[in-house]
This record gives structure tokens, C-alpha cells and sequence, in this order.
């Protein structure tokens, strides 16, 4: 795999605030940078050659400007103007690379409907680590929270979690979430004492195996778990907003999947708190 970031952009705050954090990633681990932009693919109507020329015409001259400024840093930078369906380009030009970064217009509570439909899309398509950036300063943030549960694919974003953390020297925060039976409407359940602690010792225990082995690989960096009662996505979400960078996994399903039910990433991302990895 090649130290180079993919991030793709549209000519929008989004795009801006996504092209600042992948610089600076770059800058900060010595990555190279591949500025992306995707063109819709043509329909093959009367006229549509000189529109598609003079568009991406326009998109290499302020890709190009990109790009020129921030070389004075010291980064390496490419660009490419794309054709066609943006999940499908985006997805292709990250192969071989470290991680895709591409930005969403959601601007938090309160501030909208949620967003990111396309941002989940690319993730589930790209085959590395997808990092999707709100579109709001989500500098001053502490910490790289994980959700955890026991699936194979939450190891994997607790490795890529850990990694970062570490990389950047920030506590991680590794979270499990359990969630009692669900009751039927107007049927409510009166859950026992013993079942509620059955289920919070099943996700102490999955939390416990899931992280074992990092303190060895990573002495220095500090490691902090929660085990909480809720809706993983709330919570997750909650957390992240006081973080500097979150992580998921996709399509989680594992020992206490029925805690960690329904596409997890999907919620999270639509409605972003921080800058969020969805790992694979």
C-alpha cells in the first residue's frame, strides 16, 4: 500500500473543510496527496461534448489552484479530474492508497437534515478506510473513539482506531453499547435485574477480549473503555462530538450483534459529529 490520501471534492465548504483535513493529515504523517474531483457522466445528448469540456476544464484550473497552494508546505500533490458516477470513480482512484477523505454537507443538531447518503455509499464501496468530514470546524477535539462489537470488522476499525490514536497521540476511547430487548408497542417489559446484568457483563466481556493485545502493541498510548446502555449510534455519536476523530466498522455483525443492531455507520454518518472513519 502506498502513503498517498485520496480525497475527493466539489467546489463547496464541504469539500473545502474535507481538503483541509486530508492536507493536513498528509502533512502531519509525510503522505502524499491525490486531489479528486468527479464530472457526471455524459448522456450522450445534443451538445453535451462542449458543456463536459468546458467543465472539466474549469474543474483542472481550480484543482490545479488547489493544489498550488498548498505545495508550499512541502506536500506532494497530484490531481485528477474523474468522469462518471462519483461513487464508483471515488472508490477506484483510492485503490492502493492509505484512506479516501471526502467532506459532508451535514452541519450537526440542529442545523438541518441529516446528510450523508452518498458519503455511506462510497464507504461501502471503497476497499480502504473512508473518512467522512462534517461540514463545521471540528478542531479542539480529544480523543479517537472506536465502537466495538466483537465482529471481525470491529477489529478492524479498533486496529485502525488504535493506529491513529497512537499516531497522533490522543487517548483512545473504545465504546460498547447493549441494548435490552425491545418491547412490542402498548406491551411493555419489565426487564429483571439478572437479565439487564447478563447483558452488561456480555459486552464488558467482548470489550475486554476485543481490545486485549493493545496495550502490548501500543505501551505508551492510553486507553479508555465504556460500557453504556443505550443505542450504539447515539451513543457513539454523543461521544464524538467532544472527539477528535471516530471510528466504525460496517456492516458489524458479531458475538453481541443483536446489541449493536441495523447499519451502525449508516446512522452515524448521517448524522456526523466529528470527522468519522468507517473501516471494512
Amino acid at each position: 500500500m502506498s502513503a498517498k490520501i485520496v480525497v475527493g471534492i466539489e467546489q463547496t465548504s464541504a469539500g473545502e473543510r474535507a481538503l483541509a483535513w486530508a492536507a493536513q493529515r498528509a502533512h502531519q504523517f509525510e503522505r502524499e496527496l491525490l486531489i479528486v474531483s468527479v464530472i457526471g457522466g455524459a448522456l450522450g445528448v445534443v451538445g453535451e461534448g462542449e458543456l463536459l469540456a468546458e467543465s472539466e476544464r474549469l474543474t483542472e484550473e481550480w484543482l490545479t489552484a488547489q493544489a498550488d497552494a498548498l505545495r508550499p508546505t512541502g506536500l506532494t500533490v497530484a490531481t485528477a479530474v474523474l468522469h462518471g458516477d462519483p461513487v464508483t470513480q471515488l472508490a477506484e482512484a483510492s485503490g492502493g492508497g492509505e484512506m479516501l477523505v471526502i467532506g459532508s454537507d451535514y452541519r450537526g443538531p440542529d442545523q438541518g437534515p441529516a446528510r450523508g447518503v452518498r458519503g455511506i455509499r462510497i464507504a461501502s464501496a471503497a476497499a480502504v478506510p473512508v473518512v467522512v468530514v462534517p461540514d463545521r470546524d471540528v478542531t479542539g477535539g480529544t480523543g479517537v473513539v472506536v465502537g466495538v462489537d466483537g465482529s471481525p470488522v470491529s477489529e478492524a476499525a479498533i486496529a485502525f482506531a488504535a493506529a491513529e490514536a497512537d499516531r497522533l497521540r490522543e487517548p483512545l476511547i473504545a465504546v460498547t453499547v447493549w441494548t435490552p430487548m425491545a418491547a412490542k408497542p402498548r406491551n411493555a417489559l419489565m426487564y429483571s435485574d439478572a437479565y439487564l446484568e447478563a447483558l452488561e457483563h456480555a459486552a464488558e466481556e467482548t470489550l475486554a477480549l476485543s481490545i486485549a493485545g493493545l496495550r502490548g502493541k501500543y505501551p505508551d498510548l492510553e486507553i479508555l473503555t465504556k460500557v453504556m446502555r443505550g443505542y450504539p449510534s447515539a451513543i457513539i455519536n454523543d461521544l464524538a462530538a467532544e472527539a477528535r476523530l471516530a471510528v466504525v466498522g460496517s456492516h458489524g455483525r458479531g458475538a453481541i450483534a443483536r446489541f449493536f443492531l441495523g447499519s451502525i455507520s449508516h446512522e452515524v454518518l448521517t448524522h456526523l459529529r466529528t470527522a468519522t472513519a468507517v473501516v471494512r
